[in-house]
């Protein structure tokens, strides 16, 4: 492996420091990190700014937002990782795909995250985010990670049975991520 894997996280958490999603993701992330050289970059959806939210097109997007998205474009990695509002993930989160070119994630590796008040919200994985990823023809991964309220203390997580799921399951598609850079 000649480079590190760009890895970009799509923060679909209103908020970017202390949210549980993003201790989720970042336990992702540096489990990830101990397993193969990566670059993490991360997109705050929230954080765009008027030029996000109110763009109706891509052609209406600042240059700050245009960024973001060709980085989600050109991300050897994705991993959009989203809490779980109303059952669903948030509005701003599918806003920014809704932006996203319609094959420019093609075949792309996506590992989807995401956290909830209980273990029932766990569906959001298989139900609405591998949809949303198909939609794009990209190559969702078989693992996807869930931690639920109680796994947490603040952002931190807590429980080692989630520290566990992170590390067997990446263990399980470092191969396929080694193979992905190998060939591009």
């Amino acid at each position: 492996m000649s480079r590190p894997l760009r890895v970009v996280v799509v923060n679909g958490s209103p908020r970017a420091e202390g949210s549980r999603t993003m201790g989720l993701a970042g336990l992702v992330t540096d489990t990830l990190a101990d397993l193969m050289p990566i670059e993490v970059q991360r997109v705050d959806v929230y954080g765009l700014g008027p030029g996000f939210t109110g763009a109706v097109t891509r052609d209406d997007v600042t240059a700050e937002v245009e960024a973001a998205l060709r980085a989600v474009e050109a991300a050897d990695l994705l991993i959009p990782a989203v809490p779980v509002y109303r059952g669903s993930y948030p509005g701003m989160f599918k806003h920014l795909f809704d932006l996203v070119g319609q094959y420019a994630l093609a075949n792309t590796p996506v590992l989807l995250v995401a956290t909830g008040g209980s273990d029932r919200h766990a569906l959001v994985l298989e139900h609405q985010l591998r949809p949303l990823f198909a939609f794009f023809q990209a190559l969702t991964v078989p693992v996807a990670f869930y931690a639920s309220a109680g796994s947490f203390d603040g952002a931190l997580v807590l429980d080692p049975e989630v520290y566990s799921r992170v590390e067997v399951g990446l263990a399980d598609v470092a191969d396929l991520l080694r193979a992905r850079l190998q060939d591009g």
